[in-house]
């Protein structure tokens, strides 16, 4: 029997092994088949989102049967089980919606289709995706509707960024049921209601982000429990009521913004104990009463204070002198003082921070002496504003040691004593307002040392004496001055003529004054706008050039001793622009002016000669008007059309001019006078008028689709913009010409040394017209970001250029650079949204391919983000569309690749180059420094910062221009 049983096991073994594994073969059958239907499920949701979107350019192309979906581009796949677990689309200008299929992907983790255009909603089977912690739908401008309230299913969700959309209605209170989420970015939408209580319940949520929406009510005590909470931002809403105190126990807090919302009552007196990580405090722009918590001083990482636009009452703590971190401090507009001699005592303490670059305490109660110790605040400070308090004493002679300001504001104090002449050491320096206090003495010369002065207002003051010939000639060094006011003094004497030699003058204020003599020659002042020499003792005529300034917009010549006739052109023409009353000696001019009618002398006999004359002269032109007025009805009315509407379109400042005389001017817009064109239209060298003022003549090529809106857009834009970096335009044609054809047409200033890109990238077989050095291009790129500050921040109504590129940047004889082409402009509301624009040029036109920001192509809205992303561009001094880049290689990245360490790979090799014998460029490596190595390193890091992928991480345009200043400070003149 034990034999037979030992014959009988391997028989045993092997049907247990048969059976085991059909088993075992039966059950991975079965999961082979669940696998697949379920990767069956992930290709067909793929095809379906597929189906509901536009790629203009072809990046799902892969997504087809020739590829595993798995490799289809943006897809990422688990290795266990082939399944979506990643969809990342972002900043691939897709168009369409987002297909509800989505939800099938059952287990996604990480959906990223940021950047593109998708509209209509954000679909509610998203709360499907229970596995997903990643969602970026961000800027997709004009996707809409609510938040879903299904998001709250996604358990798992860690970082949410829904901003730069077109959302609406409230924040769904179940948002706070996701208790993993660590991002939550909401900010510029059209989110209303009230800060949902239940969000308390984030207790792992470090960034929370809500900006530019319209949320209103207070803010729930309930956020007490999000105790990793790092970033709260909630500025530009109707947010109201006082602070919770619960935000207090948020100790991990390192940046909290409120700016511009409704915020009223005191800040806690242990604000500075109780969040002690802050760096970053922005509160301007609200109600908060109360005093400075002294505790602040205990943040000692603090970076930046700001807090202008409140009613802060007390004293500025002295204690702040303990952050020796803090780089930024702003208590303008408030209450701050009691007029007291000890309202300056935290001066002296400021001292000590070595790191400080503003300081701006403007329009306060501030009272007591300027102290010397203001001498010794940082070497770094560049801005510094004591404007419209009751500060006395007189300006240190020391005041020099600041040696980096660029700004200094003592105006509207109680200031005595003389400008020491110590101050035309601070040459860096581009606005200083000393204006509405007591001093006295004279304008010292050394102020004729600060080249870089744009602004100097000293007006209202007790300064005396002439304007002495040293200073005149000094003046004449201020090339870049665009405000000169000296009105209201003691001044006396002659006006200097070398004021003549100011060409960017814009404003130009001596009223008030004791000036004598005659007006002198100030006839190269073109961009001159204001001019009041009133309350003088002016004597001679009015000189005949006055009549050909383009842009000027008032006139103040009265109270003067001025004599004979006043013209009737020009200015002269609009009597609400000028004043000429007080001046016994003068007559003539327009009929609104009521002046008395020049005297003509003639004899007895020579007038009854000419009246025969007259009255012979009128009859016969009566009769041929009356025997030809049918036939010359028609023409007549034809010919009224070809009168210019420069007026109704700009003003009575501006010139008219005929097609005639354009035509003339170009000599038949010859080619050989043809410097430029565009999409638009092209470009015309000209002499025009008896003086042949050198212009450039645009003319718009009005088959061009778009062309009509360009010119009324740059006609809007630069009728009412004035700064000495944007190009000047002297006038505007819409008229007919002799073919009886529309034309339309914008005359500029002329610029003689081209635009940037001539000078940069001349057209192959040109020599290349000179050799930018270092200097000369941060000069250029500093010109080009005072221009973009002004536009973007300083105008009435804020500007985009939408087209900044170097072909549109132009240089004068002195090689100062003008924005130019403002066909693609567009201006921002009243309400300063970015998202509402007023839409002059034609639609779809969103600049130059390689300077346009990306997210234009997307449909984004319009921003002056955008511009700053072409300044970044520009910076470079590389072409974006070289055929270098390519695949994932573009400009952004082959800069960034590159720094520091192989820097001198990718600039423009003709920064070193200078002019030798016979005109020709050489090399000059040999004086090339890595001390200009270092800013060279500066300014790309800056073009970097400028065009980064993401709109609102751009640099802004003031911060630009401080840097590129602070790196221009560190190049010697001769580089």
């Amino acid at each position: 029997m034990d034999h037979l049983l030992m014959n009988t096991r391997p028989l045993f073994s092997l049907t247990y092994h048969a059976i085991f594994l059909l088993f075992l073969s039966l059950s991975i059958s079965k999961f082979s088949l669940a696998t697949t239907l379920s990767n069956k499920t992930d290709k067909l949701a793929l095809l379906e989102f597929k189906s509901h979107i536009d790629s203009p350019l072809n990046v799902l192309a892969s997504w087809n049967d020739s590829f595993h979906f798995c490799h289809w581009i943006g897809v990422t796949c688990g290795n266990k089980h082939q399944r979506v677990i990643g969809l990342d689309l972002k900043n691939n200008k897709l168009v369409g919606t987002i297909s509800p299929h989505i939800g099938n992907l059952s287990f996604l983790q990480s959906l990223n289709l940021a950047s593109n255009s998708f509209h209509g909603g954000i679909p509610s089977e998203v709360g499907y995706l229970t596995r997903l912690r990643n969602l970026n739908l961000s800027h997709n401008p004009i996707l809409g509707g609510e938040i879903p309230v299904n998001l709250s299913h996604c358990s798992s969700l860690q970082y949410l960024d829904l901003q730069y959309n077109d959302l609406v209605q409230g924040i769904p209170s179940k948002l706070g049921f996701l208790s993993k989420l660590q991002i939550l970015i909401l900010r510029n939408n059209q989110l209303s209601g009230r800060f949902p209580p239940s969000l308390g319940n984030l207790s792992l949520l470090q960034n929370l982000s809500f900006a530019h929406n319209n949320l209103e009510g207070e803010i729930p005590n309930t956020v007490a429990p999000m105790k990793s909470l790092t970033s709260f931002i909630v500025a530009n809403n109707h947010l109201s009521g006082v602070l919770p105190p619960s935000l207090y126990n948020l100790s991990l807090l390192t940046f909290i913004d409120l700016n511009d919302t409704n915020f009223t009552g005191n800040l806690n007196p242990d604000l500075g104990i109780a969040l002690q990580n802050l760096q970053i405090l922005w509160i301007g722009v609200n109600q908060f009463t109360g005093t400075i918590p002294v505790s602040l001083s205990n943040v000692s990482d603090i970076q930046e204070l700001d807090m202008p636009e409140n009613k802060f009452t007390g004293t500025i703590p002295m204690s702040f002198g303990n952050l020796l971190n803090l780089q930024w401090f702003s208590a303008s507009f408030n209450l701050l003082g009691n007029n007291s001699v000890d309202d300056l005592s935290f001066l002296s303490s400021l001292n000590n921070c070595s790191q400080l670059n503003f300081l701006d305490v403007r329009y306060n109660q501030l009272g007591g002496e300027l102290p010397n110790s203001i001498t010794n605040l940082s070497i770094q400070l560049l801005w510094l504003e004591l404007d419209g308090n009751s500060i006395g004493g007189s300006i240190p002679t020391r005041i020099s040691n600041l040696v980096s300001l660029t700004k200094l504001g003592l105006g509207s104090n109680l200031l005595t004593g003389n400008i020491p002449s110590s101050i035309g050491k601070l040459t860096n320096l581009n606005a200083l307002y000393l204006y509405e206090n007591k001093l006295t003495g004279v304008i010292p010369s050394s102020v004729g040392n600060m080249t870089q002065l744009l602004h100097l207002s000293l007006f209202n003051n007790s300064l005396e004496g002439s304007i002495p010939t040293s200073l005149g000639r000094y003046f004449g060094n201020l090339k870049l001055l665009v405000e000169l006011d000296v009105s209201y003094n003691k001044i006396s004497k002659e006006i200097p003529s070398q004021l003549g030699d100011c060409l960017a003058l814009e404003t130009l204020y001596m009223q008030g004054n004791s000036f004598e003599r005659t007006i002198p020659d100030l006839s190269k002042l073109k961009g001159i706008q204001y001019l009041d020499l009133s309350h003088n003792n002016l004597s001679g005529q009015i000189p005949s050039y006055m009549v050909n300034f383009p842009v000027l917009q008032t006139l103040n010549l009265s109270f003067n001793n001025l004599e004979g006739d006043v013209p009737v052109e020009g200015v002269f023409k609009n009597a609400s622009a000028i004043e000429v009353k007080g001046n016994t000696g003068l007559c003539g001019g327009i009929q609104e002016l009521h002046l008395l009618a020049c005297p003509i002398q003639r004899s007895k006999k020579h007038r009854k000669h000419f009246a025969f004359k007259s009255i012979l002269a009128i009859s016969i032109a009566v009769a041929f008007c009356l025997t030809l007025f049918p036939l010359m009805a028609l023409s007549w009315l034809k010919k009224l059309k070809k009168k210019c509407l420069s007026v109704s379109t700009f003003g009575p400042s501006y010139q008219r001019i005929s097609y005639k005389e354009l035509h003339n001017a170009t000599n038949g817009f010859s080619l050989k006078n043809l410097i430029g064109s565009g999409h638009f239209g092209s470009v015309y060298k000209g002499k025009l008028g008896p003086d042949e003022t050198h212009v450039a003549v645009k003319v718009l090529n009005l088959q061009k689709q778009g062309a009509s809106k360009s010119f009324i857009a740059e006609c809007e834009a630069l009728r009412n913009i004035r700064h000495r970096n944007l190009v000047k335009i002297l006038t505007a044609c819409s008229s007919i010409d002799f073919k009886g054809n529309d034309f339309k047409v914008l005359v500029y200033e002329f610029m003689p040394n081209g635009s940037l890109e001539m000078q940069l990238h001349p057209e192959d077989g040109l020599k290349q017209l000179r050799s930018l050095n270092l200097l000369q291009r941060i000069n250029i790129a500093i010109d080009v970001a005072s221009a973009l500050l002004y536009l973007h921040h300083h105008c009435q109504t804020p500007i985009i250029h939408c087209d900044l590129k170097p072909s549109n940047i132009l240089l004068n004889d002195d090689m100062i650079a003008h924005i130019s082409d403002f066909g693609l402009v567009r201006l921002l509301s009243k309400s300063g949204k970015e998202a509402f624009l007023n839409q002059l040029s034609s639609a779809g036109i969103k600049g130059t391919v390689g300077y346009a920001a990306p997210e234009y192509g997307m449909g984004s809205q319009l921003s002056t983000n955008g511009d700053v992303y072409s300044f970044g561009i520009l910076l470079t001094g590389r072409r974006p569309t070289d055929k270098l880049f390519k695949d994932d290689l573009n400009l952004h990245n082959f800069v960034k690749l590159a720094l520091p360490g192989r820097v001198m790979e990718i600039v423009d090799h003709s920064i070193f180059n200078k002019v030798g014998e016979n005109d020709n460029m050489v090399s000059s490596w040999s004086d090339w420094t890595s001390g200009q190595t270092e800013c060279l390193i500066s300014v790309f890091q800056i073009g970097l910062a400028c065009s980064v992928q993401s709109p609102i991480d751009r640099m802004d345009m003031n911060r630009v221009a401080l840097e590129l200043l602070s790196i221009k400070r560190q190049i010697p003149s001769e580089a």
